[in-house]
């Protein structure tokens, strides 16, 4: 009996071992997995490889980022996670941008592997590349088709064992859309921001925009520049058409040479691993209290429906129960009192985590917004209750003044008070769009604060990435809008809007699927 149980408990421990949280982190990752050391130091590493790999293919420089200017992986065990947490069952992983805390959900498995394979890594990838671009070009408008081929462009690049990266492999996954006919010919992909598309020819403007981008980056030397041409047209005030045929020439003869090109072989751009040199990533064990804490950590920062927050609540509370001195638990289980309106219940797990780490920024932010959010549900606008919200809010700002959510909340505070931003605040939420320009609630903020100043140019200049937003019709329809009463000089009217229908950074809609 004795021996049974020992050979039992041996076939159980690599079990046990496996479904251990760990985190891994890098100079632009923070991951969570129940992966084993090895294999999540090998996948932290490739996503550190892809990061250089893009920058070196893309010539682009690599700014030294802080904690929060690095994008957290969650990974969960399969699809069916991912769909629950997203509320889709057509979704397989998807990414949110957001100031201080971007954050991407694969799954560990898509059913036909245990492990991450090429559709889960695809996934990631896809976003990452959607994260890099607006990260690198903040302030460019890039049409959908593009927005959508770049991302798959690089969410097929393959890991060689010496460290190098291949780019340029066809997406096998979009093959038959591809190969299928042309669902979306060229007139039609150039304006697919502005249609009202089938599925059919949604799944095309990712298959289709692959080829283009392919074909115009490293399968035809001979249109070498266009592209540059074509983007550079665009955010030049072109019309998509005008800017293509200026750029392409006649399209219907580049429509044909995409169709003779999908059905050839591709080039491929290949990186040698010695070009690719990484660190090595920093691997910890969660201790017990984060590990109890991380699905409703998930779900938290994913964000529920109103009728899913109480129940979320109620498990943060359960969860939290055993840990009241472990800072990381406090904090999750503060800003799930937040969702719940719970501001008591909010400012005190904050203060237990401030008082186990006087260092946690996560717990000043979440005790300020604890105080600020029953402050605007009453109404208050005492002068002396806004300050003591504002040295919360500088406290944490001190704590790391490269974080973009204490430079937000701080200008917010003002309005909150009835107050105009002073200079201060004002630079400071320049500041944070330029740390976070990936955020659609900021750059509408920030649009607003340079419209009232009367600051056209810079005001556009934030709209015109949104325009061509392809996850988001109407976002794209409405900074269309606000750029056409701009250039209107209807001023008034462009703040008006803004005015009517904020969306406040931190948006849980700036959901990106694939």
């Amino acid at each position: 009996m004795r021996r049974l149980f020992l050979t039992l408990l041996a076939l159980l421990m690599p079990l046990a071992a496996q479904a251990q949280w760990r985190e891994a982190s890098t100079p632009h990752f923070v991951i969570y997995s129940q992966q084993g050391p090895e294999r999540l130091r090998e996948f932290a590493t490739n996503l550190e490889r892809f990061d250089k790999g893009l920058r070196a293919l893309r010539g682009a420089k690599d700014d030294v980022l802080g904690t929060s200017g690095r994008v957290t992986i969650y990974v969960v065990d399969d699809t069916d996670d991912v769909k629950a947490l997203i509320g889709d069952r057509q979704v397989a992983g998807f990414y949110i941008a957001r100031a201080g805390g971007s954050m991407a959900v694969v799954p560990r498995a898509s059913g036909a592997s245990s492990d991450i394979a090429l559709g889960p890594l695809a996934i990631l990838l896809h976003e990452y590349g959607h994260h890099f671009m607006f990260s690198v070009a903040p302030h460019s408008a890039f049409p959908a088709w593009f927005v959508e081929g770049f991302a798959e462009f690089h969410a097929t690049a393959v890991f060689g064992k010496d460290g190098g990266i291949t780019f340029g492999e066809p997406p096998l996954y979009r093959g038959i859309g591809i190969m299928r006919g042309n669902m979306l010919p060229i007139e039609k992909l150039m304006i697919a921001d502005t249609l009202k598309l089938s599925p059919e020819q949604r799944d095309a403007m990712y298959g289709r925009g692959w080829l283009l981008t392919h074909y115009l980056t490293i399968g035809q030397p001979a249109r070498a520049g266009q592209l540059g041409k074509y983007i550079a047209a665009i955010n030049a005030g072109s019309k998509p058409i005008d800017a293509a045929t200026g750029a392409f020439g006649d399209l219907r003869t580049l429509d044909k040479e995409l169709e003779r090109y999908k059905l050839g072989k591709f080039r491929i751009s290949r990186l040698i691993g010695a070009s690719l040199a990484v660190g090595e990533p920093a691997i910890r064990v969660l201790g017990p209290g984060e590990a109890a804490m991380m699905k409703v950590r998930i779900r938290s920062r994913v964000g529920v429906g109103p009728k899913d927050v109480p129940d979320l609540y109620a498990d943060a509370r359960k969860a939290a129960a055993p840990f009241p001195n472990d800072p990381a638990v406090q904090i999750i289980l503060a800003g799930a009192a937040l969702d719940a309106s719970d501001y008591p219940g909010a400012e005190a797990a904050a203060d237990r985590a401030i008082a186990a780490d006087p260092k946690a920024l996560d717990a000043w932010l979440h005790k300020s917004q604890a105080r600020t959010l029953a402050a605007r549900k009453s109404g208050d606008r005492d002068k002396a209750r806004w300050e003591a919200i504002r040295k919360l809010i500088i406290t944490a700002n001190r704590l790391d003044p490269d974080n973009p959510r204490p430079l937000i909340r701080y200008y917010l505070s003002f309005g909150d008070a009835g107050e105009a931003p002073i200079e201060a605040a004002r630079q400071g939420l320049s500041r944070a769009m330029e740390l976070a320009p990936h955020d659609r609630g900021l750059r509408l903020l920030a649009t607003t604060m340079f419209l009232r100043q009367g600051n056209k140019v810079v005001a556009r200049q934030l709209l015109a990435p949104l325009a061509y937003q392809p996850h988001s019709p109407a976002l794209a329809a409405r900074a269309q809008k606000l750029i056409a009463l701009i250039d209107e000089g209807k001023i008034e009217a462009a703040l008006a809007d803004l005015s009517g229908k904020p969306e406040a950074p931190d948006d849980e809609d700036s959901k990106s699927p694939a």
